[in-house]
């Protein structure tokens, strides 16, 4: 294929994708109409922690501070950490007047599980056991998310007014350093292009995903699909979580959080590296195949365009450039709402591609690290495929 067909495949590839896909660019799905249910259903926040010291004081809190009208505890799953994670819950709950806080502690994952899912294991069933009552909803929420005030009650109250099994936000990331503006608007970007939130929040959908790090969870529609026993080797456990629920017959529901943020800092290239490789390959299901097709499609959809556009204006060749151009125009324009949405300069949209590169090197870098033995590591731990265990 010369340069012009490619231009006019990338071309095409991005009209199906604005207009055919979802609408996966656009960032006004927030959570749905909601009202206060007659009667607050009694919660139970689990947060899995490994190693989490550093930003434990920023967001605990907020969880604790929960303006809640209904029963509702924290429990905190201390994953084997290294770094006094657990003491420093309980003396942040001593100052932190709110929501009851109970501190347990799992060990070591039995083989088959992930580290985080193990967490959630035991503290969904200590939330289950430790009361006369299992808890009506379960709040998984990340060790770095921070919520305002409200976001229980909203999530809750969306949940009920809506008959929903689970309701997740995706989190809105730390943007601050170069490499995070460069990096993380355009990770979620790429994450509703692979799961468009409209395709997913549709009730007959087929399309399953959630945000890992704030899910609001019917602890009925948890004991119909098995979670997370049935997902215990899962490396993306929140879309495997969403598949599970759907699978079983619930509703789910994802959009993009507006007072949910995560505090974890990205300040270096090597940090948001090691963030997205250690799960890349997971995505493609270990795949070599997939893994080239992967390659292929960002190559011919992100980086043709800008190459397409300089190479048609230096040779003279106005049909190359024209569509290199537009589909160049097109990557833009979609991923400008996204910007927005991040409070980022509308500059950093025509760099997509590059940030696409980089996507293209870390994907790559994850299925090397994978066949060297070193795949989906994280916090100490290294994951095998499913298969291999």
């Amino acid at each position: 294929m010369g340069l012009l067909g490619a231009a006019c495949a990338s071309l095409a590839a991005w009209i199906w994708l604005t207009f055919a896909r979802g609408m996966f660019w656009r960032t006004d799905v927030r959570l749905p109409p909601r009202t206060a249910p007659a009667r607050w259903p009694s919660v139970a926040v689990v947060v899995p922690a490994r190693d989490e010291a550093e930003v434990l004081p920023c967001s605990l809190p907020s969880l604790l501070a929960q303006d809640y009208p209904g029963r509702a505890e924290v429990i905190l799953v201390d994953d084997g950490s290294t770094d006094g994670t657990g003491a420093l819950a309980r003396r942040l709950a001593g100052v932190q007047p709110g929501l009851p806080l109970t501190v347990v502690s799992p060990g070591e994952p039995d083989p088959g599980w992930t580290g985080k899912l193990w967490a959630l294991r035991h503290g969904i069933a200590f939330a289950r056991t430790a009361r006369e009552a299992e808890p009506e909803y379960l709040l998984l929420t990340d060790a770095d998310i921070a919520h305002e005030p409200d976001s229980l009650r909203e999530l809750v109250a969306a949940a009920t007014s809506a008959d929903l099994d689970l309701v997740s936000l995706m989190a809105r990331l730390r943007v601050a350093g170069f490499w995070e503006r460069l990096v993380v608007p355009a990770f979620v970007y790429f994450f509703a292009q692979l799961y468009p939130f409209r395709r997913i929040n549709r009730p007959t959908g087929r399309t399953a995903a959630a945000a890992g790090g704030c899910v609001l969870l019917r602890t009925e529609a948890a004991v119909r699909a098995g979670v997370p026993d049935s997902i215990r080797q899962a490396v993306i456990d929140d879309v495997c979580l969403a598949r599970a629920v759907r699978d079983s017959g619930g509703r789910i529901w994802l959009g993009l959080a507006e007072r949910v943020d995560s505090v974890r800092p990205y300040p270096a290239l090597g940090d948001l590296w090691r963030m997205v490789a250690r799960s890349a390959y997971a995505q493609l299901r270990h795949r070599p195949l997939l893994l080239a097709g992967t390659v292929a499609g960002l190559v011919l959809v992100y980086l043709v365009p800008p190459a397409a556009l300089f190479a048609g204006l230096a040779a003279g060749h106005a049909g190359t450039a024209w569509a290199g151009g537009l589909a160049w125009l097109l990557m833009t324009g979609t991923y400008l709402p996204m910007l927005r949405y991040y409070r980022q300069p509308a500059a950093l949209a025509p760099l997509l591609p590059l940030t696409a590169l980089l996507y293209l090197l870390m994907t790559v870098d994850s299925a090397v690290q994978h066949y060297r033995g070193r795949g989906a590591a994280w916090k100490g731990r290294t994951y095998a495929r499913p298969s291999d265990v």
